[in-house]
């Protein structure tokens, strides 16, 4: 009777961690952290995925994977007793639980704070600018790199092209601040706001990469022809990239004008609207305001 109780603790734990979502079951005393290329060199990224790759995390089951029965349950010889069973302290019983999307994208910011590949931002920073929103985002927004009000705030875009940005999510879309996920290609801010450079972007790509891969959007918003630029990893300008649906790994990806481009020629938000209306007809979403 000891056994089945053991069994039936098990099986519940199980169908619970399921309903909740749960289906990698990665072992926690081996998989740590994310790997991320350690190496300075010019090679160091030659072997992350491109934008039409799909991102995936490894879900390999662990080699001593317990011998399972027609009915999806533990056989019964692979089931220890009470005595033979370890004791696991409360503190095992939490490091031992899956880590949330949460955790994993606060490692992240952890590792991106101390990261010193590009000395002249390091020294220019007053701190790294990692993201904000949704962890469960089905929509990512990425701009270019942190400006004065973000690198004092250590929030993306929180100055007037942040109000604007806000203002497309909120008034534009119908939805919230909240609901979406919002990074740069950038974590740094560059001197005087200049535009990142090609090897600045590239010893960054590493934690884009990681942070899509965690959040696992459906779509993805470029704003601006530098976030396209290294997103897509294509040469074209912003004005032929809009109004078409690229793609990252199986992410949907379109490209709108900056908000700071806007402020500055707020003619062009007109066009700005109709990239808006085409992400919410890509999404299923409806324009607010008007009757379906």
């Amino acid at each position: 009777m000891a056994i089945q109780g053991v069994k039936r603790g098990l099986i519940q734990r199980l169908e619970s961690l399921y309903a909740a979502g749960v289906r990698d079951w990665p072992r926690p005393t081996v998989v740590e952290s994310l790997p991320f290329p350690e190496n300075d060199g010019p090679n160091a990224l030659r072997e992350e995925p491109t934008a039409t790759e799909t991102l995936a995390v490894p879900s390999d089951l662990p080699a001593d994977q317990p011998a399972v029965n027609r009915t999806g349950r533990p056989a019964e010889r692979d089931v220890p007793s009470p005595a033979e069973m370890p004791k696991i302290t409360a503190d095992q019983e939490v490091s031992q639980m899956p880590r949330t999307r949460e955790d994993l994208l606060k490692e992240l910011a952890e590792q991106v704070a101390a990261c010193r590949k590009c000395p002249v931002l390091v020294n220019y920073r007053t701190q790294t600018v990692f993201g904000a929103g949704n962890p469960y985002a089905e929509l990512v927004f990425i701009g270019e790199a942190p400006g004065a009000d973000e690198d004092r705030q250590g929030e993306p875009f929180v100055g007037r092209a942040g109000q604007l940005l806000t203002d497309m999510i909120t008034r534009g879309m119908g939805m919230q601040r909240k609901d979406v996920y919002i990074c740069n290609i950038l974590r740094c801010r560059p001197p005087d706001n200049r535009t990142p450079t090609a090897e600045e972007a590239s010893n960054c790509r590493p934690w884009l990469d990681a942070t899509l891969s965690v959040i696992q959007p459906r779509y993805i918003c470029c704003l601006g022809a530098t976030a396209a630029k290294y997103l897509l990893q294509t040469e074209q300008p912003i004005g032929r990239l809009r109004g078409k649906v690229w793609e990252y790994g199986s992410a949907k990806v379109l490209c709108t004008y900056h908000p700071a481009y806007l402020l500055r020629s707020p003619n062009m938000k007109k066009e700005a609207w109709e990239d808006i209306k085409l992400l919410l007809r890509i999404m299923g979403r409806p324009i607010p305001g008007r009757s379906s």
